[in-house]
């Protein structure tokens, strides 16, 4: 079948203003909770996209690890070229696909480092092997082949054999800082719902408007 032909027509139920939450955080989590119980393979993976040193938008997939009412946290190496364009341009955009709910969540707004004790917290809960790793990879630069990749970690785990690992200070946690998220729902010949929340002065701190699909 060609990319041109290939279709899925979406049948599922749709989404209306009554349906939602005053707050899209916890309308996130409702979703989030149901995908997840639906079996979406890593649903707190989103797609996060950052402004590059040449003004054009770069993009990646990363492991939401933290969501409450001021944002979403996901955590990584602060030299990495994400890590360094949010330093100088510090907003971004974010995407959750959970395809097989027919669903869609996009998050836009400012981005900020999470405290180091919550960095800290977070890197003592990892594997060990995954500790070592964030030591051992210049994450974004090039390297000469995955010998020396192997080399490095080869090093760090006899540096801290029989010691706890410690947070590298180059790694830790950004939050998103949400300005505005919306919610897509699939349905019928491309009629999609889609709902939009943005800070207002509601009791929630949202207000809450329908997009044309």
């Amino acid at each position: 079948m060609s990319l041109r032909d290939r279709r899925v027509q979406y049948e599922t139920a749709g989404l209306d203003l009554g349906d939602l939450e005053a707050s899209p955080i916890v309308q996130w989590q409702r979703w989030y909770d149901q995908a997840a119980d639906g079996g979406v393979a890593e649903p707190n993976a989103m797609t996060v996209s950052t402004i590059a040193d040449d003004g054009a938008p770069d993009a990646r997939v990363v492991l939401v690890r933290a969501v409450d009412e001021r944002g979403f946290v996901f955590f990584t190496n602060y030299d990495s070229a994400k890590g360094r364009q949010i330093d100088d341009d510090p907003v971004a955009a974010a995407t959750f696909a959970w395809l097989d709910l027919h669903r869609q969540v996009r998050v836009r707004g400012t981005v900020e480092r999470v405290g180091e004790r919550e960095s800290d917290e977070y890197f003592a809960s990892r594997p060990r092997d995954s500790q070592i790793g964030a030591w051992a990879s210049p994450q974004s630069q090039p390297i000469a082949d995955r010998a020396a990749l192997m080399e490095r970690v080869d090093e760090m785990s006899s540096r801290f054999e029989g010691a706890v690992v410690p947070r590298p200070s180059h790694w830790g946690g950004f939050r998103l800082r949400p300005i505005s998220i919306e919610f897509w729902q699939g349905r019928p010949n491309r009629l999609h719902d889609r709902f939009r929340y943005t800070r207002g002065t509601e009791p929630a701190g949202w207000t809450i408007e329908r997009l044309a699909p």
